[in-house]
Parts: structure tokens; C-alpha cells; sequence
């Protein structure tokens, strides 16, 4: 049980260090990886150091600080300033429209790209600085992008969602063409929950429309910001180049697989800041020492949120290593007989305990085939059940302190991502539980 004992005390040193000592995150996650490690007793070193080896070469932890860097960049050439102008002709006289709208543009990206941090990367790069400029607060932002970055799991065809229909004992009760119609019901509830909650903060935080005098009209905006458009040229590259017909293409004339080739989050950053070069190079420093000067000024973003990355990943090393799924799963072994309700609360809970260190890819490989049986065997129908496991999973974009999907977010608000931890779990994690017990127990109509 020292993977279970591993976690309870990674949580717990951060929320004493965090709310209690009132550190900084990057400190209170650097001793919750340190305490975590501790469990490890005479291998506790060897343990810390091969988990902190492998965080430091995570690609999200490079990606979430290029968009650090990134949104620093195009905020100062202005070219972030003419894109969210022609968006606020748009939708700017709507109470909350940037809210909105980055709230379904996650979850229409989410059915063709399913990686949590992908998803966060491409829509928060756009939203986040939209949502500022419109008098939503920059915690509040990353939280909204951060909670939605799961939406891409509980639609189909993740690989949360192939690892699960192809495992030995899912596959006789259920093919994954079995579970593509209840998917994407159960992904259009998860939608629809997430608006919901959009309208809920917007009328708590009393979000209203933007200024009229800060509202352009639409052919002043788009005839002085046009170029800024070309910054979904740099979305589109990376995104075609892995997904759809456009990705098949590519991957027969590269001989594998586009998607596994090319790193969505790795190249978006990349593709995204070339074009802003090439937009705003004007409005960019042209010698050294001002590039030196603009570097120091995002150092202290890039370093807290650099910090933070690297210590949940190493972290979520330790406790893989430490048998963490494993001792879950022999729990999850030992529910049945109990109500539904029970089970599925039960299965629910351990499930999302996994993916908050973990990634939903992980998660469902060590827990999922597991969850499955169990809640097959208190009465869920294979489909259902099925569904309910990926919901759970998909909280793993929105759980602290691990989840990548909140330093990406955060550090594109430039914000102490320790400011968005209590509105997920309030928002999005805690409540995303009910949605699958819910549908365990029958309450929300779905196909099965």
C-alpha cells in the first residue's frame, strides 16, 4: 500500500506548504515530490532520481513553456492585441461570448484531437488572452480551458478509448464500434454539463459585455488585424499534419503513423510563435541586449511554472514505480456485491485517484479493464460501463496538482496555477464523478 500512502502525502505536503506555510507552488510541489519519493525507502534516491530524469524529458513540460514564451511574445509584437480586436467585433456585445466559445471550440477540437494538453495548447493560446481582454480574470480563464481539456477523452476514438476496447477483457462483452454511438452521446453531456457551468460563473463572477468603446467595428478590426488570422494557419499545420484524411496522407508517405510521428503539443507552440514572428517582427526588440531584457522579463513565469511541471511529472514517476495502479486495482478487486450506486461511486473516485498523477492513457491501461468488470458486474451494461470509465478518466486534465493541462493554461494566463486548483476540483472534477455515476445508475439517457 505504499503507492496509496505515496499519494496521500504528495497532496497533503503541497496543501500544507501551499495554503498552511503559504509557499509558492513550485516550492510546495518540489516537497510533495520529495515526500512522495520518501516511501520508497532504501530505493527512495534511485527512485527520485529516475523519476525526475524522465519529467525533465516529458515534451508537455517543453511545450508549456514554449506557450509561456509564446504568449508573452504576441502579446508584446500586438499581434494577439488584432486577433482578439476582430473576435470582440464578433462576439464581444455577448455576455461571456469568449467563455462560450472557448468552451465549445474545446469540445470540437476534443473529437478530432483527444490529448488533454493539445486541446488546452490550442484553444487557450486564442481564448485565454480573449477571455482577459473581456474582464474575465486570468485564474478564471485557466480554469475554464483546464476544465475542458477532458472533453477529448469521453469522445471517440481516443486511445484511452482503443486501449480500454481492445483489452482481453473488455473485448468479448464489447467491439469499439459497439461504444462510438454511446461515446459521443455521453461526450455531447459532458459538453453540454461544461456550458452549463460557463453560464454559472459567468453570472457568479457578474462577467458582462465587453465596453462598447473597447468594441471595434468588424470591417475597422479585420481591415487593421487581418494578418493576425494567419495564427490558425499555425494551429491548422501541426493539426492536419496528424489528423483526418490530411494525416493519412501523410503518414502513407512517411510509412507510419502521422499521429505518433508528429508531437501535436511539441510542433503547435513551434508553428504557432513563427507565424507571430512573422506577423509582428516589427514590434520586436533588434538587438541582443533587448533580447536579453525580454527573456528576464518572462523568467519568473517560465520559472515557477517550469518547476511545477517538472516536480507533478516526477512525482507521477514515483508513484507508477511505486505500484500505485496496481494497489488500486486490488481495491477496485474487492467491491462487488454492493449497490450500484456504491460500485460505480467507488470505481469512480479510485479511478480519477489514478489519473490525477497519471494521463488517461495510463490510467485506463492500469485501471481500466478493471473497472469495466466491476462495474459490468454490479449491473452496468457493457457499453454504459465502458462510457462511465472514460468519464472518470477524463477528470485527469483537471485534477491538481499533476495535470498538465493546468500549467499549459496557466502559464498562458500568466498566473500562479495554485489559483485554479480549488474552482477545478469545485467545477469540474468533483462533479464529473456524478456525470458517470449517473449514468451508471441509468439517470442520464444514453444508447446502450
Amino acid at each position: 500500500m505504499s503507492g496509496i500512502w505515496a499519494l496521500i502525502a504528495f497532496i497533503g505536503v503541497i496543501v500544507v506548504f501551499n495554503s498552511v506555510l503559504k509557499r509558492n507552488i513550485g516550492e510546495s510541489m518540489i516537497a510533495g515530490f520529495v515526500a512522495c519519493a520518501a516511501f520508497g525507502g532504501t530505493e527512495a534516491v534511485s527512485i527520485a532520481w529516475h523519476g525526475l530524469i524522465d519529467a525533465m524529458q516529458e515534451e508537455v513540460t517543453f511545450a508549456t513553456l514554449t506557450f509561456v514564451f509564446m504568449s508573452y511574445l504576441l502579446s508584446i509584437s500586438g499581434v494577439m492585441d488584432r486577433l482578439i480586436a476582430i473576435l470582440s467585433s464578433l462576439l464581444g456585445r455577448y455576455r461571456g461570448g469568449s467563455a462560450y466559445s472557448s468552451t465549445v471550440a474545446s469540445g470540437l477540437f476534443g473529437v478530432v484531437a483527444h490529448a488533454g494538453s493539445a486541446i488546452t495548447a490550442t484553444v487557450g493560446s486564442v481564448t485565454i488572452p480573449w477571455m482577459q481582454r473581456s474582464k474575465v480574470s486570468g485564474p478564471l480563464a485557466a480554469t475554464i480551458v483546464a476544465g475542458n481539456a477532458g472533453m477529448g477523452i469521453t469522445f471517440p476514438l481516443s486511445s484511452s478509448f482503443f486501449i480500454l476496447t481492445t483489452s482481453a477483457t473488455v473485448a468479448p462483452l464489447l467491439s469499439a464500434d459497439d461504444l462510438v454511438v454511446p461515446l459521443f452521446a455521453i461526450g455531447a453531456w459532458c459538453l453540454l454539463y461544461r456550458l452549463i457551468v460557463v453560464t454559472i460563473l459567468i453570472r457568479k463572477h457578474n462577467i458582462q459585455p465587453m465596453d462598447a468603446v473597447d468594441i471595434q467595428p468588424l470591417r475597422r478590426s479585420f481591415a487593421s488585424g487581418w494578418q493576425s488570422l494567419l495564427i490558425f494557419v499555425g494551429i491548422a499545420i501541426p493539426v492536419l499534419a496528424t489528423i483526418g484524411p490530411t494525416g493519412q496522407f501523410i503518414s502513407d508517405r512517411v510509412g507510419e503513423d502521422a499521429e505518433g510521428a508528429i508531437s501535436l503539443i511539441t510542433w503547435l507552440p513551434v508553428f504557432i510563435l513563427t507565424v507571430g514572428f512573422a506577423i509582428g517582427w516589427k514590434a520586436l526588440p533588434r538587438k541582443i541586449s533587448d533580447w536579453w531584457s525580454l527573456l528576464g522579463e518572462t523568467s519568473s513565469r517560465v520559472g515557477v511554472v517550469g518547476v511545477t511541471m517538472v516536480a507533478a511529472f516526477a512525482a507521477s514517476n514515483v508513484l507508477a514505480s511505486l505500484g500505485l495502479p496496481a494497489q488500486l486495482t486490488e481495491l477496485l478487486e474487492n467491491v462487488g456485491g454492493m449497490p450500484t450506486i456504491v460500485v460505480a461511486t467507488l470505481v469512480g473516485i479510485l479511478v480519477m485517484l489514478v489519473a490525477a498523477p497519471l494521463t488517461s492513457t495510463a490510467t485506463i491501461a492500469a485501471i481500466g479493464p478493471v473497472a469495466f468488470a466491476t462495474l459490468v458486474s454490479a449491473g452496468v451494461p457493457p457499453a454504459i460501463a465502458a462510457g462511465c470509465v472514460l468519464v472518470f478518466s477524463s477528470t485527469e486534465g483537471a485534477s491538481p496538482p499533476g495535470a498538465p493541462p493546468i500549467y499549459v493554461a496557466s502559464g498562458i494566463a500568466g498566473i500562479d496555477p495554485s489559483k485554479t486548483f480549488k474552482p477545478l476540483i469545485i467545477y469540474y472534477v468533483i462533479p464529473v464523478l456524478f456525470i458517470g455515476v449517473f449514468m451508471a445508475i441509468g439517470y442520464i439517457p444514453l444508447p446502450a
